[in-house]
């Protein structure tokens, strides 16, 4: 009997199932404490979450209930959990509004011991790098005061383009993107051309002010000459070209060489061009191989690809090399410079590159650049290291702007008939209160430069136009600015009293050292009120351009709208469409600032 008193006494004493519940009950709730830590959120959890570059997590966890004896007919409850709320996301990403939130959930049941965190996972923003020169826009100045106003031409025409870009992209420009000048000149006017061996031919006109009733606009016109392409001198040429793996858009490399080949077809037999690209490293694709050959040339652009870093002041260097070995003297020695800016290898300074450049055309080689792409483009360092080096400065942003810049201004590209070209404005204090010029912020020049044949400024290409425009208050007219009580009133200048002012330009001829002054006064009696076309539609430009550079500070309730209307009354012939392009960019611009003024910030509650 023993065993079996041994074996009644086990089954007295074996659980009973109320027992056996209680105690899987607690072995639960032990796990679901262990696990805890991986649902909520804590200080090292964080520094996880942030040690993961791909995905930006936010999360937010309501406490456990506590721990006690469950019914053993019911199955444990899920814990609660809060959604993550809108300012959650924006204090986790960084980003305006949360992007998909996803709820998290302990799963049902209770055979789970664990419940893995569900997180919210917000895409990072596209990056844009794109950089452009901060620009202190022109103010209004009393002539009394301040009367002479002293700058370097600008023929560049990237900014226009790059503008188009960014508009046609359903973008407003960032603001120091708009260089008003630089708009201006894109379009051709009908100015007169020089007479005899004058490089350039001068013009003013003066008219009411389209925004202002109040002042007049001054127009400066610049016109050179314009020598047909086969009385140019020989070209020694070098396209430097950036293959890094930046440049592996279809926005960049491919247009990039399909835009050389274009200008590969209007080259001469007497012209020699070189292929110099840079990546990781600098290489020589094409020595210095003659127009007539333009096979070689056209299969060696073909054949570049992109892939590696940045070493663009290398390739810099190679060019220059390449160029004084071809050196033609008396010819055009030019590198055309084409990349998005984005140098990261090597010397990457942008003052270093600036000073780079300026050291190396003293030897004659001149350098332009072709600005490409978007995203992490350059436009500051393009813009200006071809200022730096004597040249212009295009951004291409379509097929057919690199038709216009290297096909139709394919003179204007490669040969300069002026350089170091300085304006200078005096105003007459006695007939003028108040004046601004309208652009030109980075091109401006102390009084005391203008006959210092040291100072660098502007080229003039063969064919170019230069339109500089300033609005001018007369006196006894309604001004911006205050009169002084205690001002000094000066005698009239006899036989100068009707001058509003003398406008001087001195310049430099395509290969001389000295330079040569020209000087010309403006009169009262020149006050058109019936302006021409071409006055009448730079006017509508630099109006466009002062709206999106400045919000239109300067030019009161005149709008788009009336910016259209001004253009297209004076649209004109428009041979090649630019004028009418320019109308669907006002009326583009106006819906995309329409849409930016309704967009509010959502605030999170």
């Amino acid at each position: 009997m023993a065993p079996f008193k041994h074996h009644s006494t086990h089954a007295e004493n074996a659980m009973t199932p109320k027992h056996l519940t209680a105690l899987l009950a607690s072995i639960w709730l032990a796990a679901c404490s262990t696990h805890q830590p991986e649902i909520t959120t804590t200080a090292e959890g964080s520094k996880a979450e942030k040690a993961d570059n791909a995905l930006q997590i936010a999360e937010t966890v309501a406490p456990l209930p506590p721990q006690q004896p469950l019914p053993a007919a019911e199955a444990p409850a899920a814990p609660a959990v809060s959604p993550l709320t809108s300012a959650d996301s924006v204090r986790a990403t960084g980003l305006a509004k949360p992007q998909v939130s996803l709820s998290k959930r302990m799963p049902m049941g209770g055979n789970s011991l664990a419940s893995p965190a569900v997180r919210q996972y917000v895409p990072a923003a596209p990056e844009n790098r794109e950089r452009y020169q901060a620009l202190q826009r022109n103010g209004i100045t009393l002539a009394a005061e301040s009367p002479v106003s002293t700058f370097s031409i600008d023929v560049d025409t990237g900014s226009y383009s790059n503008v188009r870009r960014l508009l046609n992209g359903g973008q407003l420009p960032p603001r120091d993107a708009v260089r008003v000048e630089e708009l201006v000149n894109y379009f051709p006017y009908d100015y007169p051309l020089p007479q005899g061996k004058a490089p350039f031919a001068v013009s003013t006109e003066l008219a009411p002010t389209p925004w202002n009733p109040n002042s007049l606009l001054l127009r400066v016109g610049i016109q050179a000459a314009d020598p047909a392409k086969q009385a140019l001198p020989p070209a020694n040429l070098v396209f430097l070209v950036d293959v890094s793996g930046s440049m592996n858009s279809a926005d960049k490399l491919p247009l990039l060489r399909e835009a050389l080949k274009l200008f590969t077809r209007q080259l001469r037999p007497q012209d020699h061009v070189s292929l110099v690209t840079y990546a990781s490293g600098t290489r020589v694709v094409l020595p210095p191989t003659s127009g007539a050959r333009r096979g070689e040339i056209m299969a060696a652009i073909d054949s570049l690809e992109a892939g590696g870093s940045t070493a663009g002041a290398a390739g810099i260097q190679l060019a220059y090399q390449m160029a004084e070995q071809g050196f033609v003297k008396g010819g055009i020695n030019r590198i055309l410079l084409a990349t998005d800016g984005d140098f990261n290898v090597g010397i990457t300074r942008f003052e270093t590159l600036k000073n780079l450049v300026e050291e190396k055309r003293r030897s004659g080689v001149s350098l332009s650049s072709l600005g490409f792409g978007t995203g992490n483009y350059n436009e500051q360092l393009m813009e200006q290291i071809a200022d730096a080096g004597d040249g212009a400065y295009s951004y291409i942003d379509t097929l057919n702007e690199a038709q216009k810049v290297l096909v139709d201004e394919f003179t204007s590209t490669l040969a300069t008939v002026a350089s170091d070209v300085k304006i200078q404005m005096e105003f007459n204090p006695q007939n003028v209160q108040e004046y601004r010029l309208i652009g030109f912020e980075n091109r401006a020049l102390k009084r005391e430069d203008f006959n210092n044949d040291k100072v660098d400024a502007g080229e003039i290409g063969a064919g170019h136009r230069v339109t500089a425009l300033y609005e001018i208050t007369l006196a006894g007219k309604r001004g911006a600015v205050e009169p002084l009580r205690y001002g000094i009133n000066k005698p009239l200048l006899t036989g100068k009293d009707q001058e509003l002012g003398y406008l001087r330009l001195r310049y430099k001829a395509a290969h001389g050292e000295d330079s040569q002054l020209l000087a010309f006064p403006v009169r009262r009696d020149a006050i058109s009120q019936r302006p021409s076309e071409d006055l009448r539609f730079a006017a509508a430009v630099a109006a466009f351009g002062q709206r999106l550079a400045e919000g239109g500070k300067h030019l009161g309730r005149f709008d788009f709208g009336q910016i259209k209307a001004l253009a297209a009354g004076a649209q004109g012939e428009d041979r090649y469409g630019y004028r009418g392009e320019f109308l669907r960019l006002i009326s583009l611009a106006e819906t995309l600032v329409g849409q930016d003024a309704k967009v509010q910030p959502q605030i999170a509650e």
